[in-house]
């Protein structure tokens, strides 16, 4: 048997700041939290292993996990949560459509869309950055993307923040806001889905619709099923980078001047943004037979927590893990994942980042917390990590 842990991921100072509950977990193999059936993988090599071993580790959600009516995909297949041939199969129908020459022709149109939203929102001397930047620009660039109106932008960033903390509440149970969110988002996305059978068009709904390779399509429930996921992964996980970034940084003054001198250091910056304080925490994976992990016995059918918030942290990969460095090379974080399941959208994400910190440090020489004593509340779940308001002190360049 294991060893156990104290771990408890609904606690809410564990919500508040996961990083001092990962410490324990990197100083020796994996252990079973006490009562929570899950084996806790935080220690950087383990992570890597078990996120790369899709055959020992697979990530398809066994039959009754979710609540009923907290499933976003209804059952349908995603790549994030299957396992080959239907993995293999489903990355290679849209793979083509976020390849890095797509992905950057998009780079003019960020820019435009983060220079107005820091015009409308960002004039005086305080800006609340997650209401008037991180919060608008990625779910305006997928909604966009998508060939969703406008004036519907608002309404996706609604059902995408509910979906996105449907792992907040305890197991077994769904919040009635998630539910609702979800019949109204899947419905919505039909209906665009089908309009776009009969009158298709430049968008990436038309382009999902027309997708095949050898014979094969999308099927209506996979199509919905991806949409989904490009709104919830596409938006929510790049607002949590924006958001968590722009804090590091309020937090830490030396290292913004740093990129106002040398702008060429941001993309670097924002790979460490992801290491530091990554928007995905955690993702689950099941034993597919009996196996260990740095000689922890796991049974066939156990779940793991695969803790990409705690490797990102982990003193024997990454020196002086908890000082937040824009320069730090190298920098091997996990947090798109590893193997098969590496993130498809990890070039928007990393470009919208970029493009968004550039408007930022050329807008402001500094950045600050508006208010030292400001108290931070955290939305999303145990698996996601993002800011709901960041109030900024700013000085214009």
């Amino acid at each position: 048997m294991p060893e156990e842990i104290a771990f408890n991921p609904f606690d809410p100072s564990f919500h508040a700041d996961p990083y001092p509950y990962y410490k324990p977990l990197l100083l020796g193999p994996p252990r079973r939290a006490v009562g929570f059936p899950v084996t806790l993988i935080a220690r950087y090599a383990d992570v890597v292993a078990v996120a790369r071993n899709h055959t020992t580790f697979s990530s398809v959600f066994p039959q009754g996990v979710m609540p009923e009516g907290s499933d976003p995909f209804e059952g349908a297949p995603t790549m994030p949560f299957s396992d080959p041939p239907v993995h293999s199969r489903l990355r290679r129908l849209v793979a083509r459509d976020f390849s890095p020459r797509r992905i950057a022709e998009l780079a003019p149109r960020i820019e435009a869309i983060a220079t107005r939203l820091l015009d409308e929102n960002a004039a005086g001397t305080t800006f609340e950055a997650m209401s008037g930047f991180a919060d608008q620009l990625p779910v305006i660039i997928i909604a966009e993307m998508l060939g969703i109106p406008a004036e519907h932008h608002a309404r996706f960033r609604k059902w995408s923040d509910a979906v996105a903390s449907n792992n907040a509440t305890l197991p077994g149970t769904a919040d009635p806001v998630v539910r609702e969110s979800i019949a109204a988002l899947r419905e919505y996305l039909t209906s665009a889905i089908e309009r776009r059978r009969v009158e298709p068009g430049q968008d990436l709904i038309s382009a999902l619709v027309a997708a095949h390779d050898t014979g094969e399509k999308l099927n209506t429930e996979e199509l919905i099923a991806f949409v989904v996921l490009l709104l919830i992964a596409g938006n929510e996980t790049t607002t949590n980078l924006i958001g968590n970034g722009l804090l590091a940084l309020a937090r830490n003054p030396a290292e913004y001047m740093k990129l106002g001198r040398d702008p060429s250091l941001i993309p670097s910056a924002v790979e460490e943004m992801l290491r530091y304080d990554s928007p995905v925490q955690m993702l689950m994976r099941f034993a597919t037979c009996d196996t260990e992990v740095a000689g922890t016995p796991m049974e066939k059918g156990s779940t793991a927590f695969v803790m990409f918030g705690a490797a990102n942290r982990d003193p024997a990969q990454f020196p002086e893990p908890e000082r937040f460095d824009v320069a730090r090379s190298p920098n091997d974080h996990v947090s798109f994942g590893e193997g098969i399941h590496f993130c498809l959208g990890a070039p928007l994400a990393r470009l919208e980042a970029r493009i968004a910190f550039e408007a930022i440090v050329r807008r402001f020489s500094e950045i600050a917390l508006a208010d030292p004593e400001f108290k931070f509340y955290w939305r999303g779940s145990f698996i996601t990590r993002g800011l709901r308001e960041l109030p900024l002190a700013v000085a214009r360049s």
